[in-house]
């Protein structure tokens, strides 16, 4: 079974590659807390017939906060969001939780199974969601019934 990502030979399972930051974020043992602070969105990425579906949870955000860019077999998603700190006059925070900082994400694309050409991105709901399809060639048959003679 070929993967969306360059070099994973393991059927069912996703291999991306973040810079050495993010990499030594997720096996820090406070990881949950740094997360839920707003720095890393997190990501599912589910195989169909024709395409691979990145969806990362980004709540808050505009689709305009937003650059994705595919270089070289790297897929970068990047938030340039800036978070207002403008009240009104009389107004104050008693609590205020809410955290939004930029991000970069990257994933290294197998050029042999993706389309690069007809990626495409939309943001609903808190959604990022990217559709990567895959390549004529390396779509898989669908299933079919055989006659048991």
């Amino acid at each position: 079974m070929l993967s969306l990502f360059h070099g994973d030979l393991f059927p069912s399972s996703f291999r991306f590659f973040d810079d050495f930051l993010t990499r030594d974020l997720f096996q820090w043992p406070l990881r949950s807390f740094v997360l839920t602070r707003g720095t890393m969105p997190e990501v599912n990425i589910q195989e169909t017939h024709d395409s691979y579906v990145v969806e990362m949870a980004a709540p808050g955000l505009r689709k305009d906060d937003f650059e994705v860019e595919l270089r070289d077999n790297v897929l970068t998603i990047r938030s340039r969001f800036q978070q207002e700190q403008e009240l009104a006059e009389g107004e104050r925070y008693v609590l205020r939780e809410f955290g939004y900082q930029p991000f970069e994400r990257s994933f290294t694309l197998n050029k042999d199974v993706v389309d690069q050409e007809h990626v495409q991105a939309a943001y609903e709901d808190g959604i990022l969601r990217l559709t990567i399809p895959k390549r004529e060639e390396v779509k898989s048959l669908p299933p079919r019934k055989i006659a048991v003679s």
